[in-house]
């Protein structure tokens, strides 16, 4: 028995092949995994002796020799390939263990090139792969060291490797091999820059961990991250305390940190189901604490928290208060994080880099029955000179601001989504509805009940898309709300305008909206 060995990845490797050679089997290797295993008094044959031909180019070409590759590929129950073996004088080789150059290590190196990108392009490595794959029946071959010891034990007991565990490890190489490829393709599309979407849609995941269940218990699931990602993702974050994060668990606080880094200033979002429950904005970090908590204090009960300053004792003294699911900070003082930490249930995420955005060129995918619909993100908030006055009256320079932070909010909000603010708080919020109207009478109603009976008067709204009639204006001034923002578009903008200004109202166009389905 022959087995092949040539790894990037040297984990493991003296010690497995330490155990191949005391069960009789004969090592052939490359490189620096030759010199490894010849330093550690392994018993080895070069591949340029196996095959009669010095490895040249910088090692570009050492295995990409029909010995190696007939030794691969010949069927070992097929009497000609058995005779042509022979009269060429190759002998089989029956284990491969190879593992690929380390181009995704490469290419997340800050100020990695494209020439130091392409030269970690492996060639003999899958090329060796996918040979040993293709004759599973014959050949063992193995990509991950922690596969090791399971062929190891079967060695050992049965003097072979068993036909299911090489088709396993088959489907594990091309496995493998189909991700470096994306991964590589994915590269040199993004160094190109010329197609947005190509007509072929590769994307590589990485397992972080499989879930108890998904959105319900009968629903199976796992949690991957993208290669190559940026900074401030979920998948970044390091988990202090609490059980495993569930699917829904994930879901809701990724959108709560994607409506967080819309702000600069100290900001508290609070999430449900989806949706932002209570948002707030101040000069420090337990003001706007106070704010997202007094927007929504039912809501807000076994919901998502995410904040983008370091949570101090006092304000952990504060959160512990409520049943939160998740808090997610890019620090914790000691003493805050041992105080929360008494709480059994919650899981706490330390996200340093909390506040850096999505790349703009970043896809938002969505799965439907039978395909694939993508889109860039919606990285863009609005066109400060795009903004358009269309009323008598502008809005003052409070209103101006209360504006733009509900415009901030009702972009995350679930649509037809509207979202009511006052003194950078979010004071209503009315998600998902079928029609606007309903949606601005929730909210309305809500702020109503959950603050108290004067919140709206002062108030400013949000609608993330145009006003299909002036009724959303008429339900706005019976609350006492005093500017409104909105796209704009509408075949009957008009009948809006003439509205507000009929009671006074400003309302500002932004020409862009935010439709979140």
């Amino acid at each position: 028995m022959r087995a092949l060995i040539s790894v990037s990845d040297k984990s493991g490797i003296v010690e497995f092949a330490k155990e191949l050679t005391s069960l009789g089997v004969e090592i052939i290797s490359t490189g620096g995994t030759y010199a490894k295993l010849k330093e550690a008094g392994i018993s080895a044959i070069e591949i340029s002796e196996l095959t009669g031909f010095p490895e040249c180019l910088d090692g570009r070409v050492k295995t990409l020799h029909p010995i190696v590759h007939a030794g691969l590929l010949a069927v070992r129950s097929n009497p000609s390939h058995r005779e042509q073996l022979a009269k060429l004088k190759i002998e089989p080789i029956d284990i491969v263990v190879v593992n690929l150059y380390p181009f995704k290590a490469t290419i997340l190196k800050e100020g990695v090139t494209r020439e130091e990108a392409v030269e970690n392009i492996d060639i003999g490595g899958p090329t060796m792969l996918r040979a040993a794959a293709k004759n599973y029946q014959d050949v063992t071959v193995l990509v991950d060291p922690q596969d090791y010891n399971m062929v190891l034990t079967q060695l050992k007991k049965d003097g072979q490797v068993s036909l299911d565990t090489k088709f396993y490890l088959m489907q594990k190489v091309f496995q493998h091999t189909s991700s470096y490829d994306t991964m590589i393709a994915d590269y040199l599309r993004k160094e190109r820059k010329d197609q947005e979407f190509p007509d072929t849609l590769t994307m590589t995941f990485e397992k972080i961990q499989d879930m108890r269940y998904g959105e319900n218990p009968h629903q199976k699931a796992a949690f991957y991250r993208e290669v190559g990602r940026k900074k401030g993702s979920i998948t970044d974050a390091l988990q202090l305390h609490g059980k495993e994060l569930s699917f829904n668990n994930i879901n809701d606080t990724n959108g709560a940190l994607e409506l967080l880094k819309e702000f600069t200033e100290p900001t508290v979002v609070a999430c449900k189901h989806g949706n932002p429950c209570g948002v707030g904005s101040a000069d420090n970090i337990l003001d706007a604490w106070e704010k997202a908590f007094e927007a929504d204090k039912i809501s807000i009960y076994g919901g998502i928290v995410v904040v983008n300053r370091e949570i101090s004792l006092e304000l952990a003294e504060r959160m512990k208060k409520v049943f939160l699911e998740v808090v997610v900070a890019p620090s914790y003082e000691e003493e805050a994080l041992k105080l929360l930490q008494t709480k059994k249930n919650v899981r706490l995420l330390e996200l340093k880099d909390i506040d850096v955005p999505q790349p703009e060129d970043a896809y938002d995918l969505k799965k439907v029955n039978g395909g694939l619909i993508v889109q860039t993100i919606d990285s863009k908030l609005l066109i400060e000179d795009s903004l358009q006055v269309v009323t008598d009256r502008a809005p003052s320079k409070e209103e101006l601001e209360d504006l733009k932070f509900a415009w901030k909010v009702v972009k995350y909000v679930k649509s037809n989504g509207i979202a009511l603010a006052k003194n950078k708080q979010s004071i209503g919020i009315g998600p998902g509805q079928v029609n606007r109207v309903w949606a601005t009478k929730q909210a309305i109603e809500h702020s109503l009940e959950l603050i108290h009976e004067d919140a709206t008067k002062g108030a400013v709204l949000a609608s993330d898309a145009f006003f299909p009639f002036d009724d959303c204006v008429e339900a706005a001034h019976q609350a006492g709300i005093t500017a409104i923002i909105q796209p704009g578009g509408s075949i009957r903008d008009e009948d809006s305008i003439k509205k507000c200004n009929e009671y006074g109202i400003a309302m500002v166009f932004t020409g862009m909206r935010h439709f979140k389905h």
